[in-house]
């Protein structure tokens, strides 16, 4: 059984991978658009793929904060390869949320030993940011389910051992915002996987679509009890899924403002000899970015740490953290862009791959706007969906 360690050795066994191994590929995975497997094998080399296992199955016990620092580190050497960790542990927290015995022997102990890597697959073509709408089906089968339907955007697609899978609820009387997760394997007969990723940005990520074509699993492949297998959208999955988000975005932002600071405080101008940011006019910018970057930051681990303690105020803490955060990654990577200049602005530079992975943030579902529209629900005391 592991021990629950330290967040900040946790934190430090991350930064070396990251420096160490995401630092070195992250270049030709982006061009290649490759699934950064150099990394994820040190992940597990390093201990953390189980960040969000129990203890119980030789897990660390983690919860938000934890996932938000690992992902901010992460992402600021290679975004994709951040969000690829993240998606697993996210998964990995949603089966944990209520394993059943073989579950936690199946899944959750090898995912502990490194040894198996799982991930989410939420959204549909149909439902697009609505992803708590999912239409694939469920149907009962002699000693279990028989599943079809599409999946988009699958992080990890393709590259995973399992697939946290959303259908439309097995009890056909639950109702809305409420569906039932079914974990498949990904040696399951059935899933066909469309085109590799090709994206703007984080492109390392394989998000990639599957087909469910009868896909049959057993009955202990329904995630809950019996009588207690329908999963509300608010309980687990956004907001492990939000703090993931709210991470890794962070972490760009991060990286930007970190490369402006350095460019300002390291070029100087030829005629004079002065330093970049000697001029008033870019040190101000600089100040304003960093103010920007530290209030999103603080929010975001505030946020984490208040959900982890079940707060009041968890929830809502946790929908403001990844609209904030992508918010500032898109704003503070376009603003680092302009002090930098030409430097910034060739093609595969690392500012640029970070502006091009911080635009994905408002394309990810929830967006930024249902976010906002959650937040101002739950700050109402209303339903957060209609």
């Amino acid at each position: 059984m592991a021990t629950r360690l330290r967040l900040t050795e946790l934190i430090e066994r991350a930064e070396i991978v990251a420096r160490d191994v995401l630092r070195p590929n992250v270049e030709e995975e982006d061009r290649e658009a490759l699934w950064p497997e150099p990394g994820m094998r040190a992940l597990a080399a390093s201990g953390l793929m189980g960040l969000n296992a129990p203890v119980s199955a030789g897990g660390l016990g983690q919860g938000l904060e934890a996932l938000v620092c690992m992902a901010r580190v992460l992402a600021r050497e290679n975004a994709s390869a951040a969000l690829c960790y993240a998606m697993h542990c996210v998964g990995t927290a949603v089966i944990g949320a209520k394993a059943s015995k073989v579950q936690q022997e199946r899944f959750l102990e090898p995912i502990a030993a490194g040894e198996h890597i799982t991930t989410l697959a939420l959204s549909e073509p149909g439902s697009g940011a609505q992803f708590y709408f999912p239409e694939t089906a469920v149907r009962p089968a002699p000693d279990g389910y028989v599943l079809d339907g599409v999946k988009s955007f699958v992080t990890n697609g393709g590259q995973a051992d399992s697939y946290v899978i959303s259908t439309a609820a097995a009890d056909a009387a639950a109702g809305e915002g409420v569906f039932s997760v079914v974990l498949v394997g990904a040696d399951s007969a059935g899933l066909s996987w469309g085109e590799p990723w090709q994206g703007f940005g984080m492109r390392g990520n394989s998000s990639r679509t599957v087909e469910l074509e009868g896909v049959r699993v057993g009955s202990d492949s329904l995630l809950g009890r019996e009588g207690d297998q329908l999963w509300y959208v608010f309980e687990v999955v956004t907001p492990y899924f939000l703090a993931a988000m709210a991470g890794t975005y962070l972490g760009i932002a991060e990286a930007a403002v970190d490369l402006a600071a350095e460019h300002l405080g390291s070029r100087r101008h030829s005629h004079t000899g002065d330093l970049l940011g000697a001029n008033p006019i870019l040190s101000s910018e600089l100040g304003s970015m960093w103010i920007k970057l530290e209030s999103t930051r603080q929010l975001v681990l505030y946020s984490a740490r208040r959900a982890d303690a079940a707060a009041a105020d968890g929830l809502s803490g946790i929908l403001a953290c990844k609209a904030a955060a992508t918010e500032a990654a898109v704003d503070l990577t376009n603003r680092a862009m302009t002090l930098v200049g030409g430097l910034g602005y060739r093609e595969n530079s690392h500012l640029s791959r970070l502006l091009r992975d911080a635009r994905a943030g408002h394309i990810m579902a929830p967006t930024t706007q249902v976010l906002e529209t959650w937040l101002g629900r739950a700050l109402l005391g209303m339903p957060l969906l209609q």
